[in-house]
């Protein structure tokens, strides 16, 4: 079976120290491929050097904790990585309101402004949200119809915001939060009614460890992906290879649609 890992923070400083072994272990996983997040316009660069160095793929935007301290060429620096080939969404963008690291204006003009960007370059875009609902799907509606689809990275609502993001025929991607039970019932209630077609698959690496992992692990990693996926399978109710499959060929289709018919 072959996963492809559709978030992973590689720039992360956790990572620094055995990058070469963390990769390796995934692929000793069959995590074939890893989409690497940017978060700011320096993130986003070295998202893409690391893509590069590892024949992976990257995004590049700005994330809303970010959105105040974007420069003012930003968008250039943006549009000039997206460029790469390499390169496959505009994001992490989206609105944060929990922590309000940036303020809500500039979050909203920020996010806006990357929605533009995304729907002229028409790459999908890699979406942030937290507490924060009823705006971002707003803007949203405004720009579906510009844009060339998009996945609800990291989601951890429930299932009348998940159904919100799929009439808008987005994506769903779901992370070892599923398997807390504790925090995460509204999310494992939603996603038996989460069509097939529509699951994206990720790990969020170095956060979101899969809570029920024995011995607990203190940083999550790309080759824990299939951890991830036994969980939402059983809730699927389906085999654990049904789901690496269409999971597989989903974010081909959304992130290298040139390949997206060589599904191994």
């Amino acid at each position: 079976m072959a996963w492809f890992d559709i978030g992973v923070n590689l720039t992360n400083s956790r990572f620094s120290a055995d990058l070469d072994l963390v990769i390796e272990r995934a692929r000793q996983k069959q995590v074939n491929q890893l989409l690497i997040t940017g978060t700011d316009v320096q993130e986003s660069r070295a998202a893409l050097q690391l893509a590069e160095q590892y024949q992976l793929v990257s995004t590049a935007g700005v994330h809303p904790h970010y959105a105040g301290a974007v420069e003012q060429d930003y968008l250039l620096r943006l549009r000039e990585l997206a460029s790469a080939d390499r390169v496959r969404a505009i994001g992490e963008c989206g609105l944060d309101f929990n922590r309000n690291f940036s303020s809500k204006e500039d979050q909203l003009r920020v996010f806006e402004q990357q929605l533009e960007l995304a729907a002229d370059l028409q790459k999908p875009v890699f979406l942030h949200e937290r507490d924060a609902f009823p705006e971002q799907i707003t803007l949203l509606k405004q720009y579906r119809d510009k844009l060339s689809g998009g996945v609800a990275h990291c989601f951890t609502g429930d299932r009348m915001q998940m159904e919100a993001y799929l009439e808008l025929d987005l994506h769903i991607g779901i992370t070892g939060w599923l398997c807390d039970e504790r925090r995460a019932q509204p999310l494992r209630e939603a996603v038996t009614a989460l069509p097939l077609s529509r699951v994206l698959l990720e790990t969020d690496a170095p956060y979101l460890a899969p809570r029920h992992i024995r011995p607990r692990i203190e940083r999550c990693e790309p080759c824990h992906l299939p951890i991830v996926a036994e969980e939402l399978a059983s809730l699927m109710n389906i085999p654990v290879a049904e789901l690496a499959k269409q999971s597989f060929a989903n974010s081909l289709a959304l992130f290298e649609p040139e390949k997206s018919h060589d599904n191994p």
